[in-house]
């Protein structure tokens, strides 16, 4: 993903200005009066009740029931929706993402390819970036984002040579689909201080030719030294990432969005967005690691930042990077070598000991902790780490989030179960990535059973899904229908129960859309404000075109026609 410098203050303030000056948040009135009927509404409360009717009053649900039942709040006064028998169901949840970075194409140039973007081989790469050159000043930074090597003709990174070649009177960074990865060009190298003689960061890899020579492509930590260089998004750069990101959103019926990893002054920064009702959805944003040791150090209380609109979440940690850029942590070798290396199996970004060290204190404090672990070796370091922490400071609801959790092995989720470990799976990766793990990155067995969300229902380990956006694009309606059904983009059934191995991941819509919502809400302690649709809980709803337990094979078929956030209407289907 592209990442923000550290040093943004001085954005924070001229948010503040100019929003005040211009006058651009939104205003609204304090109540919402408004009562939906004739509807088929899924609570997806504890017995999972299925309503026709529901009333608010003030941004809250006062009554859940039958039509009858909410007679008594409608009078003149009051708003009536007619579902005309149409699905209701709580909004949607981004349970791990990058918000507002799905809408960067709004300023940044899209590498992605299909079945994401445009981009198939190289010189179309190329060609890309080098529309952007021709329209900015020499000496002004270019980047790009969401290339993926593995679907390239070429079958390649983009290296230094290749972006040396669109120019080198501008510094060019482009980071890999999977935020892990990014290639500079050799003014940026320069920029980020790297030549042949840097050595590697902790936790991080300068790629080098065979001579020896950096080519460009920087893995994990590495980034930071060029993309930390990378001038902020300027006033009206944000505003419009920000504004195209909040509607996409909403398109798709989100209504709780994640920032899924921010330095102290980002959390300053979003919080001020929200207060000032630049964006409508309601956001919850995790710490760095930076952040969070702050936090311990009593430096700032998240308590200062948060409101029904905004809250401070779980500190952010890594475990290992990206099982697709070769990065991921596994205890057995890829399926396919890396740079001829048969015995890869990727490599830890934080140490065991670090990863425990640090698990250990954010724990000892009584925050939660939410760890990047795609790989399985990755996997076994976090049970590790948090068994230590927790005999060392025993909590019996710490929650614990897994990110990812790509690779856990029926083992692991035996330890999650007893530990308290909450995975959130990227099932997307069935979608968009599933025949690569099969054929190239982690072989049939292993790519079979990636994001099992079927084991954890067997052993009922609570659990959230994701699409990691910007990784992939926002579609929880699409990441409901890959959890039931277990295909590919290419049409390949992958852990669907078929096929030689009988590896059965697929789960039940009911269960991807609780994954989705209240067991999101949960996930981060929020579960007592919203996620499901009951009497106290906040009036954020998704109107679907039609019941998605009723269609399980069309679910990603289904349309959103409106979204409500404290009852008001945020979004329409045109």
């Amino acid at each position: 993903m592209i990442t923000f410098r550290k040093s943004v203050v001085v954005l924070l303030l001229i948010i503040f200005v100019v929003a005040i000056a211009l006058k651009v948040f939104l205003s609204r009135e304090s109540t919402a009066d408004i009562v939906f009927i004739n509807g088929v509404i899924l609570t997806v409360d504890h017995s999972n009740t299925v309503a026709q009717a529901v009333a608010v009053e003030n941004g809250t649900i006062v009554a859940v029931g039958s039509n009858e039942d909410v007679q008594s709040y409608i009078d003149a006064g009051v708003g009536v929706v007619d579902l005309i028998g149409k699905t209701l169901i709580p909004g949607f949840i981004d349970a791990h993402g990058h918000f507002p970075f799905g809408a960067a194409s709004a300023v940044y140039v899209d590498l992605g390819s299909p079945p994401i973007g445009k981009i198939e081989t190289m010189a179309q790469l190329r060609q890309a970036l080098a529309v952007k050159v021709a329209d900015t000043p020499k000496g002004d930074w270019v980047m790009g984002f969401g290339y993926d090597d593995t679907l390239l003709a070429e079958l390649r990174h983009p290296t230094r040579e290749d972006l040396d070649a669109i120019s080198t009177e501008h510094p060019i960074w482009i980071s890999h689909t999977s935020g892990h990865l990014g290639v500079a060009n050799t003014l940026a190298l320069a920029v980020g201080d790297i030549d042949d003689a840097t050595a590697d960061p902790e936790g991080g890899h300068i790629q080098r030719d065979q001579q020896g020579v950096a080519n460009g492509i920087l893995e994990e930590t590495a980034i930071e030294l060029v993309a930390l260089k990378v001038p902020l998004p300027n006033l009206f750069q944000f505003s419009k990432i920000l504004s195209e990101a909040s509607q996409d959103y909403l398109s798709q019926g989100v209504t709780t969005a994640q920032a899924g990893i921010l330095t102290e002054e980002q959390l300053k920064i979003f919080s001020m967005v929200s207060r000032l009702k630049q964006t409508p959805l309601r956001l919850v944003a995790w710490p760095d690691l930076a952040a969070g040791l702050r936090i311990v150090d009593e430096q700032f209380t998240p308590g200062d930042f948060n409101t029904d609109f905004f809250q401070v979440g779980a500190i952010k940690l890594f475990a290992d990077g990206s099982i697709q850029g070769y990065t991921g942590h596994l205890t057995e070798p890829y399926y396919s070598s890396f740079k001829g290396d048969s015995e890869h199996v990727g490599y830890a970004r934080t140490s065991l000991e670090d990863l425990t060290e640090q698990l250990t204190k954010f724990h000892a404090a009584g925050l939660q902790v939410a760890v990047h672990t795609n790989g399985d070796a990755a996997m076994d370091n976090l049970i590790s780490a948090f068994e230590v922490a927790q005999l060392a400071s025993p909590r019996p609801d710490a929650r614990l989030i897994s990110i990812h959790a790509q690779m856990a092995r029926d083992d692991q989720l035996d330890s999650m179960v007893r530990l308290g470990i909450t995975p959130s799976f990227f099932g997307l990766h069935v979608y968009y990535w599933g025949d690569r793990h099969v054929n190239i990155f982690i072989g049939p067995e292993r790519g079979e059973r990636i994001s099992p969300a079927k084991s954890a229902v067997d052993r009922d380990l609570r659990f959230t899904l994701h699409a990691d956006t910007p990784v992939v694009p926002m579609n929880p309606l699409l990441q409901m229908w890959v959890a039931v059904n277990r295909v590919s983009y290419l049409g390949t059934e992958i852990g669907a129960g078929n096929g030689e191995l009988k590896i059965d991941q697929r789960i039940t819509a009911l269960q991807a859309l609780r994954a989705s919502t209240i067991d999101a809400a949960w996930q981060v302690f929020l579960e007592h404000h919203r996620g499901s649709i009951e009497v106290g809980k906040v009036a954020d709803f998704a109107v679907l075109s039609e019941n998605p337990l009723s269609v399980p094979t069309t679910i990603d078929d289904i349309q959103v026609e409106a979204t409500y956030i404290d009852g008001y209407q945020v979004y329409a289907r045109p």
